[in-house]
């Protein structure tokens, strides 16, 4: 029995997903567990098993379609199943030989006078030697146009077998056989190239990645001083979804607040003591391996409730205090910046955030992530000690109104009682938008902070 793999919903709030790589092809045998295909949301990607064992019996969209969430995307089953009741609105498939003795029977009707062409197995594409017609030298018939519509057929190549040069189907079905055919992503690009382009999609589909290979071919060699001509090399690689987003995000943030970034350090002697201890025996006691990190964000946890105004979202006409802490966690990942979101952190324990953290970061890097998870954030803490970044500008997600930086630790000094003594201290970078928080209240927040966390003893026994 044929069954249809759907696009899955991640998340709520997601609508549509766009196909980043098909692993298998039409006709192609899998077992139950077979990777079929990759995909990416605006902020994540996965990758979609196979849940039956059977044939590829149809790929309904391209690498890069934008297919909406619940959409039958292939079908699996046993060669000859009936795969019709599965297919999508607007799905581009290759039905020929379903409709054959149809479409002979249709050509007749249309065009009794015109007698048959015979169409050898094999056709060497003819379209690099056609003149490119424009629209209004076009002439075709209502069910020509409506089957290039359907396949992605460009009728400008069609060679028009009909009275008075008419295009007719079968005009179209030849296209189809010699493969000049452009998936929906890339039809409004591919009308305005005034050249042919070799397609490597599906039955010789062109793709928008088809389009963007063409541009890159097409740089010319440049003058050098000396005249003599030496080619351009670079490499061109098309943004992700999670890339554009994170594009428009930070844009917007930079272009549309008043942000401001405060320094601070404090002495981190007793939270780096501290994390020695519950390394040490964390088998003992049951406890996940707690950082330096999971500290920090249990100590913002409980000050942020003592600062609604940096636990807030500002949409420019009202402030939006929460009640509870819902903190935006960055994370590095190879698809670029990801912040998920640990709701009610300032409900939870320090053991319950260092492992919820930890879960949260490691769906990010493996694409996993439910879209859910990035989004609900009114605090955010972005970590760069790691890297030796001892000082930088973090960048507010809005609407939040402020974000934290964690930078590395260093050695200093100070006098104490007339003598020096070295300690470890560790800077802080507190960006804020002046729209919705001053100067003062923001560096008392700070303050706040760099004090709980001098006392971090103090600030876990409440």
């Amino acid at each position: 029995m044929a069954t249809p793999v759907i696009m899955p919903r991640q998340g709520n709030s997601v609508e549509s997903c766009i196909i980043t790589e098909w692993f298998v092809k039409k006709g192609q045998e899998v077992a139950e567990g077979d990777v079929l295909f990759s995909y990416e949301t605006d902020k994540a990607a996965f990758e979609e098993e196979s849940k039956v064992s059977g044939t590829v019996l149809e790929l309904f969209f391209e690498e890069g379609d934008d297919v909406p969430v619940l959409t039958n995307v292939c079908v699996i089953g046993e060669q000859g199943e009936d795969i019709t009741p599965f297919v999508p609105e607007g799905a581009q498939i290759d039905n020929t030989e379903q409709q054959e003795g149809a479409n002979a029977s249709s050509d007749s009707a249309e065009n009794q006078t015109v007698k048959e062409i015979e169409v050898p197995d094999t056709i060497e594409p003819q379209h690099e030697q056609i003149a490119l017609k424009t629209d209004g030298e076009i002439f075709i018939s209502p069910r020509a146009r409506n089957l290039a519509e359907k396949i992605g057929a460009d009728i400008r190549y069609a060679d028009p077998t009909g009275p008075n040069q008419r295009i007719i189907e079968r005009d179209i079905r030849k296209l189809q056989q010699e493969g000049l055919l452009v998936t929906p992503g890339a039809k409004e690009a591919y009308k305005n190239l005034d050249q042919s382009i070799k397609g490597l999609g599906l039955g010789g589909r062109i793709t928008t990645s088809d389009l963007n290979k063409s541009v890159v071919a097409e740089s010319k060699p440049v003058e050098v001083a000396s005249g003599v001509k030496d080619e351009v090399e670079y490499e061109e690689v098309k943004l992700s979804n999670i890339r554009k987003v994170i594009a428009r995000t930070m844009h917007s943030s930079l272009s549309e607040m008043a942000q401001l970034t405060l320094n601070t350090s404090f002495d981190a002697t007793e939270i780096i003591n501290l994390r020695k201890k519950l390394k040490a025996n964390a088998e003992k006691m049951g406890l996940t391996n707690i950082t330096l990190n999971d500290i920090l964000l249990y100590a913002v946890s409980r000050v942020l409730l003592m600062h609604k105004a940096i636990n807030a979202h500002f949409t420019g006409e009202t402030i939006r205090y929460f009640s509870n802490v819902h903190m935006g966690v960055a994370v590095d990942t190879e698809r670029g910046l990801m912040v998920p979101t640990l709701f009610n952190a300032n409900k939870k324990s320090l053991n319950d955030i260092a492992i919820e953290t930890k879960e949260l970061a490691q769906a990010c890097q493996k694409g996993t992530i439910n879209p859910d998870y990035l989004q609900g954030g009114t605090f955010t803490v972005t970590n760069l000690g790691a890297l030796g970044i001892e000082s930088f500008t973090p960048v507010i997600n809005p609407p939040q109104t402020a974000i934290l930086g964690v930078n590395t630790t260093e050695q200093r000094i100070r006098e104490v009682d007339g003598t020096i003594q070295s300690y470890t201290a560790m800077s802080l970078s507190l960006t804020f938008d002046h729209r919705a928080v001053d100067g003062a209240p923001a560096a008392r927040f700070l303050k706040d902070l760099t004090q709980a966390l001098e006392n971090f003893n103090v600030l876990l026994a409440k």
